[in-house]
């Protein structure tokens, strides 16, 4: 008997985790209904930077670009007291170890990875907010763990492994004081779990001054704990990759030999990039200003137009609702030649309300504004 699979059967052998379609391929009917407008589409769907990378951080990447050795999975020394620096400048955290700090390929494929670098099994509980950025679950699922999604205030439940912060949240730009985080922190310390605070968007305070995980109001050790950071943001250095992950010496120690045999290696110009982004300030206050003008431009409009803006307290988004559910909303906008994401894409809890990022420029966003007032 032939053992020929016929046509259309499944392939046999081993199969890779079973994980959700990609959000965004969902918006390919909405995407081109933006771009019909003839004005052109205002995409606010995702949050990628648009406005040029600094000058200086280009300079240092290029003026590393003839390095043809390997580079450091550690990173330079240069870049991880650059880290460390920043880190107390910025958000007044101190405490830091230069070696526990690790240089990453961005923040979103240390998220997507962590839980298995970290050792969680099938059975565990990977415990991510309510509504939340959707790589935290993938990243769960590549592990083979059980996701709860907790709401605010919710703690952990037994099992947990790996308790998932985000403050300032995307996509709601909730942001969770020192109270709140150390309270997280103790819970999962209760567990044996570990914490990772996700800190990408944590210099985008808006209405209020968002804290680390790592400051000393929250917590006197960082033992069990992590923060993960990301220059995308506040550095317009998306396009580089770049990003690190600080905070237990024992924890980053681990996923430094982890990744060490595994090649997740950042390329040498970009640690030199990654350097100089640290090591300069101005840069940052100046996208913020850019964002926050930004949102000086939208928000208003969007409340005029009927929408509520809900939390936003910091980061790069606006959370909004009609009252309408989520895709009919995505739809009344993308007919104004306006993209934005379905908070559908962000846990359940999102089904009637849409984020709205800033990340356009300043034309886009004037015209986004008159749109909303035709």
């Amino acid at each position: 008997m032939s053992s020929a699979a016929g046509p259309g059967a499944v392939p046999s052998g081993p199969r890779g985790p079973q994980l959700p379609d990609f959000p965004w391929d969902s918006l390919a009917q909405q995407t081109a209904r933006a771009k019909a407008h003839p004005d052109g589409i205002v995409d606010l769907s995702v949050g990628t930077p648009v406005d040029p990378v600094p000058e200086n951080l280009r300079r240092a990447l290029s003026a590393v670009a003839d390095r043809p050795g390997y580079p450091a999975t550690h990173g330079t020394p240069e870049l991880r007291a650059a880290a460390v620096s920043a880190l107390q400048r910025r958000f007044g955290v101190t405490g830091v170890e230069p070696d526990a700090v690790l240089p990453t390929i961005g923040s979103k494929e240390l998220v997507a990875w962590l839980p298995t670098l970290l050792g969680v099994r099938p059975g565990d509980v990977v415990a991510i907010p309510e509504l939340a950025y959707p790589t935290y679950e993938v990243g769960a699922r590549i592990a083979g763990a059980e996701v709860v999604r907790l709401a605010p205030g919710e703690l952990p439940p037994a099992g947990t492994a790996l308790l998932w912060l985000n403050s300032p949240s995307n996509p709601t730009g909730r942001v969770l004081d020192a109270s709140q985080l150390a309270d997280a922190v103790r819970a999962a310390r209760e567990l044996g779990a570990v914490v990772a605070s996700d800190e990408c968007y944590l210099a985008l305070g808006w209405d209020t001054e968002p804290v680390s995980v790592l400051h000393p109001s929250v917590c006197s050790d960082f033992r069990g704990v992590l923060a993960v950071h990301s220059l995308s943001k506040s550095s317009n250095l998306a396009g580089y990759r770049a990003g690190f992950v600080t905070g237990d010496p024992e924890l980053v120690r681990r996923l430094l030999e982890l990744r060490k045999h595994a090649g997740m290696i950042v390329p040498r110009p970009v640690q030199e990039a990654i350097t100089a982004a640290l090591d300069d300030d101005t840069h940052v206050s100046a996208q913020r200003a850019r964002y926050a003008e930004r949102r000086e431009v939208l928000r208003p409009a969007l409340e005029a137009a009927g929408f509520r803006i809900e939390h936003s307290q910091a980061g790069l988004y606006l959370w909004a609702t009609r009252g309408d559910d989520a895709w009919q909303t995505v739809d009344w906008l993308a007919e104004r030649g306006i993209l934005v994401a379905p908070g559908t894409f962000y846990g359940p809890a999102g089904e009637r309300h849409v984020r709205i990022a800033l990340t356009a420029t300043d034309e886009r966003i004037a015209a986004a504004a008159k749109r909303l007032g035709e």
